[in-house]
């Protein structure tokens, strides 16, 4: 197993995890610029780990990058054809249209080719593809976005059942979101006691929620005319982790509480990082754990209906996902590596 991009916090979430894995074995690390440096002088509470990061990898048979936007897509080619499996935690191959790169990323995709080949890696959504990687030529999974995936598993029994008439999505993220890599505006000074609204207009993550909201409606045979364009505003609040996300539907036909609760226990009682709730759940729920809870309400006199999802962006919105992912894809336990309960206080 070979971690690329092993220096970020999602890097080193992979890290916390996999060396817990009772089927896993780390066998480099790989960072820019990096020759035979121990992982604890970049991430600390790592040290006891013992391993080292490097500018090249050796052969492994997974590997799991987490890369800037762009970069992954030039490198995943000749990895995927050594037959190693890709699980990549960028956007490179979340979406499935190479004309969307362009518009949402700023770049054309070098390997079209091959997102016909990748499977959008949440498993809630997705197992039997991930499943049928086992015996595909190329194994490479599309990582989703930390936001896409709270706002998706919020949504999803919504999308399915087509009641997605009109959608605006409120979501709200801790800092650790946007990386480790110093910038101003996310300075302590900058962020302490302050909520800030940003990517208005068009969040890239918003390329992925309306491609899954249209590709369920699409497996059931229904129209969600919300999901052609979602009105989605994301915030940065003063936390280090964590991701809400407040989805606001006006249905396609009026809904009661007792049909909802129906479909959202058809489609989460089963999940093994799903649990959906009876109050609206607050991110200190699930920190530090690959969990999501989940809570939908039918409002009477509005006629709307709340959907609210919660997770830690660093597990289930990043490394906790990807490693579930992996474990479909090589038969393994879907929960293996992932047992922890979240932290509290």
């Amino acid at each position: 197993m070979g971690i690329v991009g092993a220096t970020g916090y999602v890097g080193a979430e992979l890290i916390r995890l996999l060396t817990r894995h009772m089927h896993v074995e780390i066998v480099g690390l790989q960072g820019r610029a990096r020759e035979a440096e121990p992982i604890g002088a970049t991430h600390p509470h790592l040290v006891g780990t013992g391993l080292e990061v490097n500018a090249t990898l050796p052969p492994v048979d997974a590997v799991f990058m987490a890369l800037p936007h762009g970069t992954a897509a030039e490198l995943v080619p000749e990895i995927a054809a050594a037959g190693t499996t890709v699980i990549d935690l960028g956007p490179d191959f979340r979406l499935r249209d190479p004309g969307d790169y362009p518009r949402w990323y700023g770049f054309e995709h070098p390997t079209p080719e091959l997102l016909d080949d990748a499977v959008y890696g949440l498993p809630e959504l997705h197992r039997a593809e991930l499943q049928a990687l086992r015996h595909a030529q190329r194994a490479i999974v599309g990582s989703p976005g930390c936001y896409p995936t709270t706002t998706l598993l919020a949504l999803a029994p919504l999308a399915r059942a087509g009641l997605i008439g009109d959608l605006v999505v409120d979501a709200k993220s801790g800092v650790s979101g946007a990386g480790r890599d110093p910038k101003p505006d996310m300075m302590f000074g900058e962020v302490d006691e302050s909520v800030k609204a940003y990517g208005v207009g068009g969040h890239r993550h918003v390329a992925e929620i309306e491609q899954e909201l249209a590709w369920l409606g699409g497996s059931t045979g229904v129209a969600n005319p919300g999901a052609a364009g979602v009105d989605f505003l994301p915030h940065l609040i003063p936390m280090t982790r964590g991701i809400l996300a407040a989805c606001h539907v006006r249905p396609t036909r009026p809904v009661d509480q007792a049909e909802l609760d129906g479909l959202y226990a058809d489609a989460y009682d089963d999940e093994p990082f799903v649990t959906v709730v009876g109050q609206p759940p607050a991110t200190k729920h699930v920190t530090g754990s690959n969990h999501v809870r989940v809570h939908v309400s039918a409002d009477a006199r509005t006629g709307r209906v709340l959907a609210i999802g919660v997770l830690d962006n660093l597990v289930k919105g990043a490394a906790g996902q990807a490693i579930q992912a992996f474990n479909i894809v090589h038969g393994l336990d879907e929960t293996a590596g992932l047992e922890q309960l979240p932290l509290a206080p």
